[in-house]
C-alpha cells in the first residue's frame, strides 16, 4: 500500500508540474491567464481533475501498469502572447521539457545515492513517470501539447486545418493506446532510463 501511495502522489506532483510550467511559460510571455486563475501553484487541488489525476493513474497502478494521467488544463490565451505563433511553440513545449528536466534531475540524484533504497525507488519512479508523461504529451495528435508545437511551425492555414483534428483527439488517442501505443511509450522511456543509467521499477 506504501508503495501505491508514493507512486501515486509521485504521479500527481509531475502532473502537476507539467501544467504549472505551461501556465509560467505563457506568463512570461505575456499571457497572465493562468496567474489570474491562480493556477500558478503546486498545490494539487487547484489543478486536480477526478477522473485523469486520480482515478486513471491510480487504477492503472494497481493493475501494475506505469501511470497515464492529466489534470485541467491551465488556461493559456494564445492571443496575448506577445509573438502567438512562435510563443505557442515555446509554451506547448514547457510541459513535457519540465518532465524531461525533473527525470533527468531524478536520475542524476539516483546515481548520486548508496544505500537509500527508499529515496533510490521514489526517484525511480519519478524517472519513469516523468518519461511517460513527456512522450505521451509530446506526441503529434491534438490537443496533446506536440500537436501545439507542430501548429506553431505551420503556415497559419494549414495549422488552421491541423487545429479542426482536436474534436477527434480523445478518440484517436483511445484507439491508439487500445493497440499498443501505451506499451511503445513504456518500452522508449525505458530505453531513455537505460541511457541515464536507470532501470525502471
Amino acid at each position: 500500500m506504501l508503495e501505491h501511495i508514493l507512486f501515486f502522489s509521485i504521479a500527481v506532483l509531475s502532473i502537476v508540474f507539467h501544467e504549472v510550467a505551461h501556465g509560467l511559460v505563457a506568463f512570461w510571455l505575456g499571457d497572465s491567464t493562468a496567474k489570474d486563475a491562480g493556477r500558478l501553484t503546486v498545490n494539487p487541488l487547484k489543478h486536480v481533475d477526478l477522473v485523469g489525476t486520480i482515478l486513471v493513474p491510480l487504477a492503472l497502478r494497481l493493475m501494475g501498469i506505469s501511470p497515464l494521467g492529466w489534470a485541467k488544463p491551465v488556461p493559456v490565451n494564445f492571443h496575448n502572447l506577445r509573438r502567438p505563433k512562435r510563443d505557442m511553440i515555446f509554451v506547448a513545449a514547457a510541459g513535457p521539457g519540465i518532465n524531461i528536466l525533473l527525470a533527468v534531475l531524478s536520475a542524476i540524484m539516483i546515481n548520486g545515492l548508496v544505500g537509500q533504497r527508499f529515496v533510490q525507488e521514489a526517484l525511480s519512479y519519478a524517472v519513469g513517470i516523468n518519461l511517460v508523461l513527456a512522450i505521451f504529451n509530446a506526441l503529434p495528435i491534438p490537443p496533446l501539447d506536440g500537436s501545439k508545437i507542430i501548429m506553431g511551425m505551420m503556415p497559419n492555414q494549414l495549422a488552421y486545418h491541423y487545429a479542426k483534428w482536436e474534436r477527434f483527439g480523445i478518440i484517436i488517442v483511445l484507439i491508439l493506446l487500445n493497440v499498443g501505443l501505451f506499451e511503445v511509450i513504456i518500452a522508449i522511456a525505458a530505453v531513455l532510463a537505460r541511457w541515464m543509467g536507470i532501470n525502471l521499477i
